[in-house]
């Protein structure tokens, strides 16, 4: 059996899917900001799509917000974690010293160059400029190409976007779609797939049913209210709830399919009780 320390000092992240994408910031942040940066700042979690850094003063979380996009920039290049933006606080930065008698273990992804450190903060900020330009330029000179989106370097093999990219692209496209069912609900998949770039069947579909949900939820809410207050946008769900669940054209939507569709106290609600 290994001793606890060779064991701690031989482990790494892991990578893939499972892997907490703090734990492998934290690995690589020397290697992904500098040496001086990266004693000075930590990341500390991700929220939703914001990574948290912490730094050790005002100064430098200000400094920092001003290379954000080259701090992003480098972090999805050195990892596949899909964050849109960087947000700083100040707080504790823990030095990572090595244990006394223990060396420094250097990370195996790449040996890095031990450098002097950086005289001040503008120091320390132009070196890392000058790194990441360094690093866009040998990944351009070994074939990686840019994301269609934002620019940055990404494998010969990936497809056109980096990965946060195809996330926001779809997400972008999901809400496209959404807001084509609420506005023109009769279109169905046919009329909405020439105005949406590659949807597919399957897609338009997962779309369909969770605005379903949605909207559901929105007339049960309406309902237990007794239409106390009935806005212009309830209505606009009823009718687009109606036109989606049935799948008809508008003309073929008779008053026997609205009452069955909404059931009789929202149909009342909505149209009376006489139609």
């Amino acid at each position: 059996m290994k001793k606890l320390q060779m064991a701690v000092a031989a482990w790494e992240p892991q990578s893939g899917l499972n892997a907490d994408p703090v734990v492998v910031l934290r690995s690589l942040w020397p290697a992904i900001v500098g040496d001086e940066v990266a004693a000075n700042s930590r990341p500390a979690e991700v929220v939703r799509d914001a990574l948290v850094i912490v730094t050790r003063s005002s100064a430098w979380s200000q400094q920092l917000q001003f290379l954000s996009e080259r701090i992003l920039a480098a972090v999805h290049e050195r990892a596949d974690v899909p964050v849109e933006r960087l947000r700083f606080r100040v707080g504790r930065v823990m030095d990572q010293a090595a244990p006394a008698g223990q060396k420094r273990a250097v990370p195996r992804r790449r040996a890095r160059t031990v450098r002097d450190p950086a005289p001040n903060l503008e120091a320390a900020l132009a070196r890392f400029k000058a790194d990441v330009t360094a690093a866009q330029r040998a990944k351009a000179g070994a074939g990686w190409k840019e994301c269609a989106r934002c620019g940055v370097r990404i494998v010969p093999s990936s497809g056109p976007r980096c990965t946060p990219c195809e996330n926001a692209r779809m997400q972008e496209r999901d809400a496209r779609v959404a807001r084509l069912l609420f506005e023109a609900p009769w279109l169905g998949y046919a009329g909405i797939a020439p105005l949406v770039e590659q949807l597919t069947p399957h897609e338009y579909q997962l779309i369909r049913l969770q605005l379903l949900r949605r909207w559901k939820d929105a007339l049960e809410r309406v309902r237990r209210s007794g239409g106390a207050v009935l806005t212009t946008r309830d209505r606009m769900i009823a009718s687009s709830y109606v036109l989606l669940e049935s799948e008809l054209d508008p003309e073929r939507i008779a008053p026997a399919v609205v009452r069955n569709l909404l059931g009789n106290e929202l149909h009342d609600i909505f149209y009376g009780t006489g139609t």
